[in-house]
């Protein structure tokens, strides 16, 4: 080849891969005008035009939905996917396990893949392997920790399947452990905050999730010592925002830039899902998205300021001085319920509905709960507060999440009780007066009269006319 041909020919090929990323950034620019479902609500603040095809900000206190831009379309994650393979590691498994990595975990990614450098026979900590996973994005450590856990890849993305619909994802399904690109490997901008949702409750999964630099050490099974560095610029301080909790990057050729993380401020913990954005957008969308969620929105606890709900029988439950000779009252609402709501409204411009059917979740965090009261504004879910029993705290108040035990009360038992309790007396009372009266007529003096005029009886000395 002459190097005039070959000059024609690398010009080429730059050519082309530029329009390719002129064409990306052309179709970014186009998604900024999709619409925003979330806008499309009364009262509601109105969100910002960003050029991510699907993106949420999720309350990850509630559930409730913030932004809402094609949240349920089905969408690649990329390296999104290992959120979920971290949280299966942890609920299944224990920090001190060793993960060891067979041919199949490390020859079954692409050799140009996100990798770490595992090798056949090498052995880590399955505390090791999330950072690996997490910070380095690690392809064959996430295979690795799917075959210690499930004993197969294939069981562990079966679990992954499995775990994603016990949390409420209708528009997920896995098909590997690591997001590296497969037809039918996909989420939703919904599904994948719900996921994340879970794995920022863990307070290890936090920590590892926003490690900007790891340190793997050489060691007996191991022997390289070697740093991974996190490439989410949130996490690293590249692009600053405060309150940041995790995340993790994902990308491949079809899922472009994806992006998952977590932010806390005053007391509300936002988490926010980017899907198929060009780079650095998926960054720069993500401070713009909670920007908007903690600047519109804020945290309400029911119990400190809602007064509209009663039960029906509240004149029992509350009185003076109750069944117990204290004041207060037994119903009380769940004092760590909280609903998120803009800041120009209040609770009094939210609905209500009151439902006794209880999950076992609810039972779980409340076992004195008798009801769910569930609160929309202007239609949108916004969250849920608990009716319980309140418990008596050691200092004999009622009411609050301090307490040793619940007394319930059932006023039909009570109403039982007292009837059975007035029956009983009346009878003790009637056999008392007869075993008087029995007492009086029978002394010692009337039975010894009785026995003489018996004797003089039957001596004949005395008759009866």
């Amino acid at each position: 080849m002459s190097v005039i041909t070959f000059m024609i020919l690398a010009y080429s090929l730059s050519f082309t891969s530029f329009a390719e990323t002129i064409d990306y950034q052309a179709e970014a620019e186009q998604r900024k005008e999709l619409p925003i479902q979330s806008n499309e609500t009364s009262g509601w603040p109105e969100g910002p035009q960003i050029g991510a095809e699907a993106a949420i900000v999720m309350d990850a206190s509630t559930g409730t939905i913030l932004y809402a831009k094609n949240i349920h379309e089905e969408l690649y994650p990329a390296s999104t996917t290992k959120i979920m393979t971290c949280l299966l590691a942890v609920e299944n498994a224990s920090l001190s396990d060793k993960i060891t990595f067979s041919n199949e975990a490390v020859f079954s990614v692409p050799r140009d893949g996100s990798s770490i450098g595992m090798d056949v026979g090498e052995s880590i900590t399955l505390e090791q392997a999330l950072f690996g996973i997490m910070v380095g994005s690690a392809n064959e450590v996430a295979n690795a920790v799917a075959e210690h856990v499930s004993g197969s890849i294939d069981a562990f993305v079966n679990l992954m399947n499995q775990r994603a619909s016990e949390l409420g994802c209708t528009n997920t399904h896995f098909n590997n452990t690591n997001g590296l690109q497969d037809d039918d490997h996909y989420t939703s901008a919904y599904d994948l905050a719900l996921i994340a949702r879970a794995f920022f409750n863990n307070e290890l999964l936090c920590k590892v999730g926003n490690t900007p630099r790891y340190h793997f050490t050489e060691t007996s099974t191991q022997p390289d010592d070697f740093y991974l560095n996190n490439k989410h610029k949130l996490i690293t301080g590249e692009v600053k925002f405060d309150g940041i909790i995790g995340g993790k990057t994902g990308y491949t050729d079809q899922a472009r830039e994806t992006l998952v993380t977590c932010a806390e401020r005053d007391g509300v913990k936002l988490i926010c899902v980017i899907l198929k954005e060009e780079s650095p957008s998926q960054f720069t969308d993500t401070v713009t998205l909670f920007n908007y969620g903690f600047n519109n929105f804020t945290s309400v606890n029911v119990a400190d300021t809602d007064t509209r709900y009663m039960p029906n029988d509240s004149l029992f439950f509350e009185s003076e001085n109750d069944v117990f000779g204290r004041s207060g009252t037994i119903l009380s609402l769940s004092k760590s319920s909280t609903i998120i709501i803009p800041k120009t409204s209040s609770i009094n411009d939210t609905d209500y509905s009151v439902s006794y059917d209880l999950t076992e979740d609810d039972l779980s965090s409340s076992p004195s709960a008798i009801a769910k009261i569930s609160y929309t504004y202007n239609g949108v879910p916004i969250g849920t507060a608990l009716l319980c029993y309140a418990a008596q705290r050691d200092n004999g108040n009622f009411g609050g999440s301090a307490h040793t035990h619940t007394t319930y009360i059932n006023v039909y038992y009570i109403f039982i009780s007292a009837a059975a309790f007035v029956v009983l007396m009346t009878i003790i009372s009637t056999v008392s007066a007869r075993v008087s009266l029995n007492r009086r007529y029978t002394s010692k003096s009337d039975r010894l009269r009785y026995k003489r005029r018996k004797r003089e009886y039957k001596k004949g000395k005395l008759h009866f006319k």
